[in-house]
């Protein structure tokens, strides 16, 4: 009997450059995780982070290999191509930070008080995570768009900046919510509505992009994405001007941090975190901007 439909698995999955990244990720992942599991240990939020981003990460990969091995991502209704950009940027920046924070909270040189066995472990974890975070950039590395290729938007720079932009405004988020005093004024108010108005439509940006529904729409996409980008562009400039002025200008609050302010609580250290953290994305949204308009949108990938 003859076959018409082609082999059953993709071989291509885990043989290619692009597979062996995400099989090196799947067993980094689970390494790490395991490793803080047995006996490294963790705790409070940052430990809780640092595990879900790990695990969660694990999952969607061998999800992805799965689909890709058995071509079953062929009967999902989404564009695989932006969905599998969009996670790697999503999962490169998760593992970065995880590999940052959990040594920096968890690893000691000393043995005391919690024994020599469990900084050990402690020490591999981190190795691992920051395996992880390098084999999660490899692939973005790979599946970056090239010049004059044609490729999913989320692999061009404007799309994967887009998943960069929406998790610098989630940081932004944690630092505002950290006794950050954002109701004092209506001016720090409305760099709020900046970051949540700017932050909404990214998002709904990269879901239209994943879902492959912009073909769908009354409008033109990618006309609308530019526009946004550029509104972005100034709505974010008002925010950098207006948050430093009223979180550092004496007239409004302190130019330098105060004495007496506790370390972690500090209102001060979220305000300066928020502020740098603005300006890093308007240069992000600028960029943005600049690349947008090179490229051509495509969904169906």
């Amino acid at each position: 009997m003859e076959s018409t439909g082609g082999p059953y698995l993709n071989t291509a999955a885990v043989t290619s450059p692009v597979g062996i990244a995400r099989l090196l990720q799947m067993t980094f992942g689970c390494t790490t995780f395991s490793l803080v599991a047995h006996q490294g240990g963790f705790s409070a939020a940052y430990g809780t982070f640092c595990m879900f981003v790990w695990t969660f990460c694990f999952a969607i990969t061998v999800f992805i290999i799965t689909c890709e091995f058995t071509h079953l991502h062929s009967c999902l209704s989404i564009s695989w191509g932006n969905f599998t950009a969009a996670f790697a940027m999503l999962a490169t920046l998760m593992s970065v930070t995880a590999a940052v924070i959990y040594p920096l909270y968890f690893v000691q040189l000393g043995c005391y008080p919690i024994g020599c066995e469990v900084r050990d472990f402690r020490i591999a974890a981190s190795v691992f995570a920051g395996l992880l975070f390098i084999a999660y950039a490899t692939e973005v590395f790979l599946t970056r768009a090239k010049p004059g290729q044609v490729t999913s938007y989320m692999a061009t720079v404007s799309g994967l900046l887009k998943i960069v932009q929406a998790f610098v405004a989630c940081i932004i988020f944690g630092a505002l919510v950290n006794d950050s005093q954002h109701g004092k004024y209506a001016a720090m108010q409305w760099c709020v509505a900046v970051y949540s108005f700017c932050f909404v439509v990214t998002v709904v940006v990269v879901a239209f992009s994943v879902t492959g529904k912009t073909a769908l729409l009354w409008f033109p996409f990618e006309r609308a994405v530019v526009i946004y980008t550029f509104g972005a562009v100034l709505l974010y400039v008002s925010a950098a001007v207006i948050w430093p002025v009223f979180c550092f200008d004496s007239k409004y609050g302190s130019p330098q941090r105060p004495s007496l302010c506790a370390k972690g609580r500090c209102p001060w250290d979220s305000q300066l975190v928020i502020a740098i953290f603005t300006y890093m994305n308007l240069l992000l949204y600028v960029v943005d901007l600049a690349y947008s308009q090179r490229i051509r949108f495509v969904s169906h990938l």
